[in-house]
């Protein structure tokens, strides 16, 4: 996967328009430091290949709840626990 830093794609963006066409992703940098991922798609793709993006982002949010939840020992709460807690935070809520 190539990257382009966020100057070269302001000085020379028809270059890495092009390059996007080749590559099909580009990583881009600021400071040396990844902030975005540039995916090529077409009119026909495009709808499905935002779908499977958030999707991703998705699937991966849940991990990293699942990772906290096991890291912080809230795996371990019983069924009896977790509807207290809910209900704690319900009650927070409604002042």
């Amino acid at each position: 996967m190539k990257f382009v830093s966020v100057r070269d794609l302001r000085s020379r963006s028809s270059e890495v328009w092009r390059e996007l066409g080749r590559e099909r992703e580009l990583v881009i940098t600021s400071n040396g430091k990844p902030i975005a991922i540039v995916s090529a798609t077409d009119e026909e793709s495009f709808e499905q290949s935002l779908q499977e993006i958030r999707q991703a982002r998705a699937l991966r949010a849940v991990k990293q709840m699942q990772e906290r939840s096991v890291a912080e020992g809230r795996d371990k709460l019983s069924a009896g626990d977790i509807e207290q807690e809910i209900a704690v935070v319900r009650k927070g809520r409604r002042r």
